[in-house]
Formats: structure tokens, C-alpha cells, sequence
């Protein structure tokens, strides 16, 4: 298998124009499908702060949408996508932040078109993993036959190496995350592989220990701040900027780790 060392932009710039709405039309409503799975499980409400961005873009050209929640177990919930799916780009967001309640990894999920396809999927740790050896125990190693199997038996999948040190820096070390044609294979594959790791998730919370009240506060600012970085510092920003300008793209980005929320964060709700 090839490895790719290429920003998102880079891929995309370096193809020719390919229309991708049928992938992006499948994995719109993947997501859907398991946003509805996790509104049955969690009580949330949605931020009034993301109305604004229900609909942003033009009719004939790149459209995004961005929906964010917030609860007593979830401090932070988007539900979001970009495309301008008859040029060769779409990319389809669901990312689920716990309150500090329980010390489960938070949810991960992004998938994409420029124009190959392109998964992410991946339980984003919470601490560091070689001395926090309970959480790597707990909800890391028991993944790892899985990532095992999937890398060895797809040869047609190529790992998606970022150029950014920083964000292979935030992956943990079961991280799906790969290209390939965006095609019925790379489809079939994305929804088993994110049906698992959503119940799989769910499964974990509902089974994790409490976090004593006295560790939340310290939980819940390394989490934003985690949040907060990955949504500043993705280099994949610059298709925002491209698509809806800067200003647009820097209230797209608040948004994906609420620097504009109104809801109260999940610790503050006596979670």
C-alpha cells in the first residue's frame, strides 16, 4: 500500500473535475442515520449560536451547513457538511464531544471527497495514552485486531497520511482514516465501519465509571482546548477560506468547537 503525503487541497487541485454528488448523497445519509442513533440515546438541544449557519453558499455553487448541540452528557455535538459536489468535493461531519462525566474518547467522524473518497473515523483520546495505560487498555486495545484486519484484508484502501505533524499528532493509534475510490466498495465499507464504531461508542458510555466531581472542571478545559485546536488548526480550513471567504470560514470554525455556543457546557448542567 502507497502512502500520501498531500494536503486535501493538493489532491484536489491535482485531479481533474469529477462530479462526486452520489457518494456525497450516500454519506449524507449515513451520517443522518446515526445523528438520529444518538439523538434516541442523549437528551440534546441544539445551539441557537449554529441557526446562522443552517444554509450558507449560494444555490449554484459550494453550500455548507453546520448544526450544533449540547446537553447534560454532551458538551458539544456538530452535525455539519461542505461540498460543491459537482466539482469533486464534499466533506461530511460528525463529531461528538463528552461532558466530563465519564473519561470515554470523544467521537470522531469526517468523511470526504477531493474527488477520491476519504474516511476518518476514530475515538479521540483524552489523555496520553502511554502513561494513562486504564484508557489504552480500556478502549484502545480492543480496537486494534479490528484496525489490523481492516488494513490487511483491503489492499485497495491507501492510508491517508497528513503533512500536518499536528494532526497526525491528535490520531490515536486505531485511527481509521484512508483513501480510496469513491465508488459502492468504498461505501459498503465506510457504513459498516462507522455503524461499528458508533455502537461501539455508545456501548462505552453507557459502561464507563464516573469521573469523581473534584476531576471535572480540569477534564472539561482539556477538552475544549483539544476541540478548539483541532478546529483551528485543520489545514483542510483553507477550502473553507476557498469556497465562503475568510470571515465565514472563521465563524464556520467557532462553531465547530463553540467559541460563539449560548448553551451552558455539560459540566455546568450538574451532569
Amino acid at each position: 500500500m502507497s502512502q500520501t503525503l498531500k494536503h486535501v487541497q493538493e489532491h484536489l487541485d491535482e485531479s481533474a473535475p469529477t462530479d462526486v454528488t452520489e457518494t456525497f448523497s450516500a454519506w449524507l445519509a449515513l451520517v443522518e442515520r446515526l445523528q438520529a442513533r444518538v439523538q434516541e440515546r442523549f437528551s440534546l438541544e441544539r445551539d441557537p449560536s449554529s441557526e446562522v449557519l443552517e444554509d450558507v453558499g449560494s444555490d449554484d455553487g459550494p453550500r455548507g451547513r453546520v448544526r450544533t448541540y449540547a446537553g447534560p452528557e454532551i458538551d458539544w455535538m456538530v452535525h455539519s457538511h461542505m461540498e460543491n459536489a459537482a466539482a469533486g468535493f464534499c466533506n461530511v461531519h460528525l463529531t461528538i464531544w463528552l461532558g466530563p462525566q465519564v473519561k470515554v474518547p470523544h467521537f470522531g467522524m469526517a468523511l470526504g471527497c477531493f474527488p477520491h473518497g476519504w474516511m476518518y473515523l476514530d475515538s479521540v483520546p483524552r489523555s496520553y495514552l502511554v502513561t494513562d495505560t486504564d484508557s489504552y487498555d480500556r478502549y484502545y486495545e480492543p480496537v486494534n485486531a479490528r484496525w489490523e484486519q481492516v488494513r490487511n484484508d483491503n489492499d485497495w484502501l491507501e492510508p491517508f497520511i497528513s503533512r500536518s505533524g499536528f494532526v497526525r499528532a491528535g490520531l490515536s493509534p486505531t485511527a481509521f482514516c484512508y483513501m480510496a475510490p469513491a465508488d459502492e466498495r468504498m461505501t459498503d465499507l465506510v457504513s459498516e465501519l462507522a455503524t461499528e464504531h458508533l455502537e461501539r461508542w455508545l456501548g462505552w458510555v453507557d459502561e464507563a465509571p464516573r469521573v469523581p466531581a473534584d476531576e471535572q472542571a480540569a477534564l472539561a478545559a482539556a477538552d475544549e482546548a483539544i476541540r478548539r485546536n483541532i478546529a483551528e488548526r485543520d489545514p483542510a480550513n483553507v477550502m473553507g477560506d476557498r469556497y465562503f471567504g475568510a470571515d465565514t470560514t472563521q465563524r464556520l470554525v467557532r462553531a465547530l468547537w463553540g467559541g460563539d455556543r449560548m448553551l451552558p457546557r455539560a459540566h455546568e448542567q450538574g451532569a
